[in-house]
């Protein structure tokens, strides 16, 4: 009998968030850090489009997809390569960058996808420890050694929902070695209201050595479609081209997203929606003893340890109510769970099931 040998790759799988729960039952879900609003009706327009000639092939270097965004955000095109999601251009850096045995450095609580991505190369991770599920500069320096090629992290960070200021990024770079590649996910940039906070794209715009992942999962909604970016130095962009899968971005993704670029009035009225229910989310958990962070991103993590009820206990009895939350042990962080900023009837439910669960606690 023949027997196949392949690569036994030493890395955790990624598991997304629940969607489904029990046989016919309706659920919520609130677990994904999706668009609360859907997408903007520009968008629909293009949806609703039966005249769509889907039998070519799309443009293999999204050409007026990078042109929009570089003037929406002021940057260069030829610094902009569009992925199948930013997932996809986070793995195309690790290709890129990573051997067997080179070192990569993430924050302790990160997006899960860096640790893997540089896990199926063959590198290894440290993880930064955190303080209070913050980030913290100094802890990612002292995990820094010769090996270390890449240095990931998020602002704001998924899944704690905190973030760190200009200042600590732009010192954070200086403390770095310059060779080593300093990169920034912005995937929640759009719904960032404090002015201590700016984007990895604002502050590093003409930097060699960093480079700045986007995506239009998150409050342009078009999660399904699987469709981001990313901004570095035209030698990696260039380098980053010549690795990357042929047709990797379908038309109807960068149709879409352009759309969606175009719609200011909807992104200003999602992040009105997110500030809004973010705020009221955090006061009534906070009646129960259930810590969050500061309102930042699209999600907040909820943290049980002075609570009467445990993360588990709280999950098990919102499920029984069809509302699907994250599950953070994946992440290595206890006792809590991350929600979603849903719709306004979606939050409604959600706040009015707490209050039931915890009425005779």
């Amino acid at each position: 009998m023949t027997s196949l040998n392949f690569r036994k790759i030493k890395t955790i799988a990624y598991r997304p968030g629940r969607s489904q729960l029990a046989k016919n039952m309706r659920a919520i879900k609130l677990s994904a850090n999706e668009s609360a609003l859907g997408v903007s009706p520009k968008v629909r327009k293009i949806i609703n489009n039966n005249k769509l000639n889907l039998s070519k092939y799309p443009d293999g270097k999204s050409t007026d997809l990078r042109k929009q965004i570089s003037l929406k955000f002021k940057c260069n095109k030829d610094k902009i390569i569009c992925g199948s999601g930013s997932d996809e251009v986070i793995q195309l850096i690790c290709q890129l960058f990573l051997k067997p045995k080179d070192e990569v450095v993430v924050p302790q609580y990160s997006f899960l996808m860096y640790r893997i991505y540089a896990n199926i190369v063959g590198a290894k991770v440290l993880f930064a420890k955190e303080k209070n599920y913050k980030i913290s500069i100094n802890e990612i320096i002292k995990k820094i050694t010769k090996k270390t090629k890449i240095v990931f992290l998020a602002n704001p960070n998924n899944p704690t929902g905190t973030y760190i200021y200009k200042k600590d990024l732009i010192l954070l770079r200086k403390k770095l070695r310059k060779n080593i590649l300093l990169v920034i996910d912005d995937a929640y940039d759009e719904y960032m209201l404090d002015k201590n906070y700016s984007s990895g794209l604002d502050i590093f715009k003409n930097k060699k050595n960093v480079f700045i992942l986007r995506t239009f999962s998150k409050i342009y909604g078009l999660a399904s479609l699987r469709i981001g970016w990313g901004y570095g130095d035209k030698k990696i962009i260039n380098a980053l081209n010549i690795i990357k899968p042929p047709f990797n971005v379908n038309k109807f993704a960068q149709l879409c997203a352009m759309e969606a670029l175009s719609d200011s009035k909807f992104i200003s009225k999602s992040v009105k929606h997110n500030y809004f229910w973010a705020k009221k989310i955090k006061k009534e958990v906070e009646r129960f003893n259930i810590k969050t962070n500061s309102v930042s991103a699209n999600f907040l993590l909820l943290n049980f340890n002075k609570c009467k009820l445990t993360a588990a206990e709280v999950n098990r009895k919102l499920q029984k109510n069809g509302l699907i939350l994250r599950e953070t042990k994946i992440y290595g962080i206890k006792n809590s769970l991350r929600i979603t900023i849903g719709n306004s009837k979606e939050n409604k439910i959600f706040i009015k099931k707490l209050k039931t669960i915890f009425k005779n606690v």
